[in-house]
């Protein structure tokens, strides 16, 4: 008798893990011995911890940029893209910024970046998207081992959030 074939299973990883996983490391980072709270040392000086929030603010603003980009492109895929768009101004004022460009979507005449090239199909700009956030995420994962407290716990929140920004993309472009 022979066995029935295995189910498809789908490639990557599934929903439930990639955000268990983000989860847990999230939490892990948060947890301190309370000697890393201090803003003082080696790792945590402030001239350090305020290089790593400015290049967090300005990497959330290009990601913002790119967002603007695509919207402006591909207005039909503001429903789906727009929500992420708009995590990422929040994501840039958590670390003490202001976002000064309008939404497409709203605006309508938002110039994004002249150095934002955005793919001709809308799969290909979802995908380049999620790659982006994909490098901005793992950036900031390694960043916050290098500041403490709640910086580092503001890093990883943020990191966390763009692995999904990242799946969420991958996924819509499909």
């Amino acid at each position: 008798m022979p066995y029935p074939p295995p189910p498809r299973v789908p490639s990557g990883p599934r929903r439930r893990s990639l955000l268990a996983s983000v989860a847990g490391g999230a939490l892990l980072v948060g947890c301190s011995d309370g000697t890393g709270d201090s803003e003082e040392g080696t790792a945590g000086s402030p001239s350090v911890v305020e290089r790593v929030r400015v290049r967090a603010a300005r990497d959330s603003r290009g990601i913002v940029e790119r967002y603007d980009a695509v919207l402006a492109a591909h207005p039909t895929l503001t429903e789906r893209v727009g929500p992420l768009r708009a995590e990422a101004v929040r994501h840039v004022e958590a670390f003490g910024e202001k976002v000064t460009t309008a939404s497409p979507a709203a605006s309508g005449s938002a110039s994004p970046s002249p150095s934002a090239t955005v793919p001709a199909t809308e799969k290909d700009a979802l995908a380049q998207l999620a790659a982006a956030e994909r490098a901005l995420a793992d950036r900031r994962a390694e960043a916050l081992l290098d500041v403490p407290g709640e910086l580092a716990r503001l890093l990883a929140s943020v990191a966390a959030a763009g692995a999904v920004h990242a799946y969420l993309l991958t996924e819509a472009a499909r």
